[in-house]
């Protein structure tokens, strides 16, 4: 039976949303693998609009102030209007989950951007992670997603976002613990099936992103 993986997408672009080349990386090897997937985004607003050709902050035309976009609506541009609302998923159809990074996971998906370790996750992604941790799937984390990792999977999970000393501080006050990782490997937590990659936290070219993106994607369909 083919194997069905679930990708939670934060919206379309590294500075508001979802990393795209991480995401597409993520896409490109499971179809590599003959391995079905559903993107899944959940309904709610951007927190910002990023103008990516200036790195400021796009403002709305309106009175109320910064222009405003649905999460799920820029998660389908990458997925070439293949989503689901993440509200409607069930996690049983699934063999594991992968979140890519960018931004949008630490400003859309949960707080952390802008409350760093007293972060909030977004209660349907985090109801949907730990679904899978408690059945014994395997999660796989890149980017700036393995900051929530305690929140996402468990206190205690072994995870790493490369070596940014900020970040690091940060996730492990919440609980998790980090290793120290080069962008082109993995760090893998058996215990937890859990495994994560630097990504673009380390990356300066798409080759050295594909390099752990595709170890992670690899590993994750060895743990179903």
């Amino acid at each position: 039976m083919q194997k069905k993986i679930a990708v939670v997408l934060s919206g379309c672009g590294v500075q508001d949303g979802a990393e795209i080349y991480e995401s597409v990386l993520t896409l490109l090897r499971l179809d590599e693998k003959n391995v079905s997937y559903q993107c899944l985004a959940p309904d709610i607003p951007q927190m910002h609009v990023i103008n990516h050709a200036t790195g400021e902050e796009t403002p709305n035309s309106q009175p109320q102030g910064s222009a405003s976009r649905s999460v799920l609506a820029e998660s389908a541009r990458v997925a070439r209007g293949e989503i689901q609302d993440l509200a409607t998923a069930n996690p049983d159809d699934y063999d594991a989950v992968i979140l890519p990074g960018g931004f949008g996971v630490a400003k859309n998906l949960s707080t952390f951007a802008t409350q760093g370790a007293d972060c909030e996750v977004n209660q349907e992604v985090q109801q949907f992670v730990q679904a899978f941790h408690k059945a014994g799937k395997p999660i796989g984390l890149m980017c700036i997603a393995p900051a929530l990792t305690a929140k996402l999977v468990a206190p205690g999970a072994l995870c790493t976002i490369g070596k940014d000393a900020g970040i690091e501080g940060a996730l492990t006050s919440m609980g998790a613990l980090h290793k120290t990782c080069p962008v082109d490997e993995i760090v893998v937590d058996n215990k937890n099936k859990l495994v994560t990659t630097p990504a673009y936290l380390l990356a300066t070219r798409i080759t050295e992103a594909q390099a752990g993106i595709f170890k992670l994607v690899d590993k994750v369909l060895d743990m179903t």
